[in-house]
């Protein structure tokens, strides 16, 4: 996943949208509860957003 974040990647769509299949594609390996995916997704790119924030 690190490889997929560029310098904006928070900005573009696709790039977010890339990087969020790719959680999900985690999520499912470690057997996370399908129904809770979306939210736990959404959180993980919140999380990502304020890191990324916290060290620019």
């Amino acid at each position: 996943m690190r490889e997929s974040v560029t310098i904006d990647w928070n900005l573009r769509e696709s790039v977010r949208a890339s990087i969020r299949l790719k959680i999900r594609a985690i999520l499912r390996k470690h057997g996370y509860p399908p129904d809770k995916t979306e939210k736990a997704t959404e959180e993980v790119l919140e999380q990502a957003e304020l890191l990324c924030k916290a060290v620019t």
